[in-house]
């Protein structure tokens, strides 16, 4: 091919790709383009980038769509993304700083704990909007924290149904949960069934009621709150373990297995709850988002007080 010097000469490269293709291949019938399911990462951080690397992995669409206004850093990661995506079955992988790349999307994820809620409430008031805009039909996944206050006030902005607004919540808190019960009792941690809900946070709550063994709770829980903070103190950041949690929920999402996950929704009518706030409950995802919350989870009287505190903590903040 000729250097390319000009817009004169591009267009003499692209007509010589065009022959070649040509030369090479025998158009034998006009496809219709079949809509493809697409899936944007707002935010290439290291946790948008963790999210984006599992849901290619589990081949959940037939679209990546990466977005961030730091225009070389999104470039540099769709091209490293689109450099191996023959290992991927997930071929198109774009990005721009504009939301018109999130157009037609069916899930959109954001990403990015309390005293920075105002700073990122007011990104939220720019991006929603837009993204609105380009896919009023798709579920909104959050994930940046305080996931459930920025689940609520992006119900809000959005304007969209309650079950197409889905925080990310306690799904990394039940997993962590359930991991430690495995490790101390010496069992597959997928033999561990236990809840982390209400607020993903230091308030949360750990549905011991719902567990068959339960040593040394305090201890289990005090771990599964402090665990973040120590991969942050490590390594400076927490991204795979919620990368990896975010594309399941992203998998219940597009594949409809109308599976249970501890995720942040409005409780306002449930666990004797009057107040608008978003904690994490079990709730059956689906291809329709959140579809039925599970509402027969026996919590003990503590676990309930403890509930309450949670919701107390959240709402004093939803009304500052």
């Amino acid at each position: 091919f000729p250097s390319v010097s000009g817009n004169s000469t591009l267009t003499g490269v692209q007509s010589n790709m065009a022959t070649l293709k040509d030369q090479l291949i025998h158009n034998h019938l006009k496809e219709e383009q079949i809509p493809q399911n697409k899936i944007t990462v707002v935010g290439v951080g290291a946790v948008g980038m963790a999210c984006a690397v599992s849901i290619l992995m589990k081949d959940l669409a037939g679209k990546l769509a990466l977005a961030d206004v730091m225009e070389d850093k999104l470039k540099g990661e769709m091209l490293d993304l689109q450099h191996g995506s023959i290992f991927f079955r997930i071929p198109n992988i774009v990005s721009g700083r504009d939301c018109n790349v999130t157009a037609n999307s069916t899930l959109q994820e954001g990403e990015s704990r309390l005293h920075l809620v105002q700073c990122k409430v007011n990104i939220f008031k720019f991006i929603i909007p837009n993204i609105v805009k380009y896919s009023a039909n798709c579920k909104l996944l959050i994930v940046s924290n305080p996931v459930d206050i920025l689940t609520y006030v992006i119900w809000k902005i959005s304007g969209f149904p309650i079950n197409h607004v889905i925080g990310s919540g306690c799904i990394l808190d039940s997993a962590q949960f359930c991991y430690l019960m495995g490790e101390r009792l010496g069992v597959h941690l997928l033999t561990c069934h236990g809840w982390v809900l209400g607020e993903h946070g230091d308030s949360s709550v750990p549905e011991w009621s719902g567990v068959n063994v339960a040593e040394l709770w305090k201890e289990v829980h005090k771990q599964v709150v402090e665990s973040a903070y120590e991969v942050i103190k490590l390594k400076g950041q927490t991204s795979w373990a919620i990368g990896l949690s975010v594309a399941d929920l992203a998998e219940s999402t597009m594949n409809n297995p109308r599976r249970v996950h501890p995720v942040s929704t409005m409780i306002k009518g449930l666990y004797r709850m009057k107040d608008d706030v978003f904690l994490s409950v079990p709730c059956i995802l689906g291809q329709n988002g959140i579809s039925d919350i599970v509402q027969k989870v026996t919590l003990t009287p503590e676990e309930e007080a403890c509930l309450k505190k949670s919701v107390d903590t959240l709402w004093g903040i939803l009304v500052f």
